[in-house]
């Protein structure tokens, strides 16, 4: 066991416990500190996404930089609303009493980024920790070092190490701060690794928020606008080089639209990238070697409709079109996270929830149909953590929807006041009156078990 690990978490909890996090105003002025230092640095923080895995200057505007200043700008601006105690009704058994929630931090935090969005996905889930009052340590991807690098000296010009401090390293390390007793664990990763922290976690009856991944379906029906759809596909699956945890992992195609679609994907794909995406500024590249192998080798044995393309020396891999995978292919077995997109075709409705019933329940579900009824069904029949109807990814968005997943893909959702709720524990406090002491809940109890039963219905 590392000691600078152990002595840095006992450092955290006794400046936690002398009450340094407590005051609001003093959250909200870390909060706008840690806004100032990261607009000062976004071009840097850009260069380090960049250098990781090519990752293009508007994309790391779009969904990393500016989606954290916005919600850093939303957090200090409702802190106060958010923290405030809460007054609810008394029950009439408790009379005369009043009762309320006090929200308070659960204490010392580790929070687990990946590498897909890196700074996005390190950073979002602290802003809610340090709203709510608590200290935390960030373990940032070892696969993103240039970007675990800036992160680390964000961190540290904006914080005391006693409050936020960063700690990088591979595997080691995480099994390492697995092994310390936290008071909350927000991991965002895969469900294999997921798993293996919820077992960490158990040990100490920790709480956890799990955000994970699974095999999201994409279902076009015969009425959806096909050029719209192919559009909006294509711009969800391969943002980011495919490596989204929300982004489409595969399409279900009424049979009669297919290839209509199958040649608007195309047209997409080259407006968005041109007929040669290695040479495009906007598409990235996979994040490292092993990730590279793992996606080349499950385009092995497979039909490629368009795309196909490899270059291990750039760690590139085209966006790729293949044509009705098995089910039992490698490339169906879990989720791709990269820029390879399976088009299945079904020729009846009923064919479609035995194909999603499959695999594990997703993290997204999405469907492109004008029929109503037919989009509400999937949407109301199917477990899923979010989706959206005639578009991709753009749930997430959205602040005052709840993000997270369901079963296999994750426990919990954040975003916006949730993120607040979930580093806070809500305290219930009930205060009675001194002036009247009904004696019916005192021993003896002879004949007073008739009145019990009446009283129960107005509990």
């Amino acid at each position: 066991m590392d000691t600078s690990i152990t002595e840095l978490i006992n450092n955290q909890k006794t400046y936690f416990n002398a009450g340094k996090t407590r005051d609001i105003n003093n959250r909200k002025a870390a909060l706008k500190k840690l806004k100032a230092v990261i607009e000062k640095r976004e071009k840097n923080i850009c260069d380090a996404l960049f250098a990781d895995f090519k990752k293009c200057e508007f994309e790391s505007l779009l969904t990393e930089t500016q989606y954290i200043i916005t919600e850093l700008d939303n957090t200090i601006k409702k802190i106060n609303s958010w923290a405030r105690t809460r007054s609810v009704s008394a029950s009439l058994v408790n009379f005369p009493s009043s009762a309320k929630i006090i929200k308070e931090p659960y204490g010392t935090v580790l929070i687990i980024a990946p590498w897909n969005y890196p700074f996005q996905l390190a950073l979002s889930p602290l802003i809610g920790a340090i709203a709510a009052g608590n200290t935390a340590v960030v373990k940032p991807s070892e696969l993103t070092p240039n970007t675990a690098t800036i992160i680390d000296e964000i961190i540290s010009e904006v914080f005391p190490k006693n409050h936020v401090a960063v700690v990088q390293g591979g595997k080691e390390v995480s099994e390492q701060l697995l092994e310390q007793q936290w008071n909350y664990i927000f991991f965002t990763g895969s469900p294999k690794v997921g798993k293996i922290v919820y077992q960490a976690a158990a040990k100490h009856i920790t709480p956890v928020t799990l955000e994970l991944g699974g095999k999201n379906p994409c279902i076009v029906d015969e009425t959806a606008d096909i050029n719209q759809a192919a559009k909006r596909v294509v711009w969800g699956k391969f943002l980011n080089g495919g490596q989204t945890c929300i982004a489409p992992d595969y399409l279900l195609v009424a049979e009669n639209i297919k290839q209509k679609l199958i040649v608007a994907l195309k047209d997409e794909i080259v407006n968005a990238y041109t007929n040669t995406p290695k040479d495009s500024p906007d598409f990235p590249r996979i994040v490292n070697k092993d990730h590279f192998n793992r996606l080349k080798n499950l385009l092995n044995g497979q039909s490629v409709l368009f795309g196909g393309e490899t270059v291990e020396s750039e760690l590139f891999i085209a966006p790729t079109l293949i044509d009705e995978p098995s089910l039992k292919s490698e490339v169906m077995k879990d989720e791709i996270f990269g820029p390879i997109l399976p088009i299945l075709s079904y020729k009846n409705e009923n064919e479609i929830e035995p194909i999603i019933s499959r695999f594990e329940k997703p993290l997204s579900l999405y469907v492109f149909s004008k029929r109503k009824h037919f989009a509400n069904r999937i949407m109301n029949e199917n477990s899923y953590g979010g989706g959206t109807i005639n578009d991709t990814v753009v749930h997430f968005i959205n602040k005052k929807l709840p993000f997270g997943g369901v079963g296999n893909s994750g426990i919990g959702a954040y975003h916006g006041q949730l993120t607040f709720d979930v580093f806070s524990h809500k305290k219930a406090v009930v205060r009675r009156g001194t002036w009247l002491d009904v004696p019916l809940k005192y021993a003896p109890y002879a004949g007073k078990l008739k009145y019990v039963k009446m009283l129960s219905k107005l509990f």
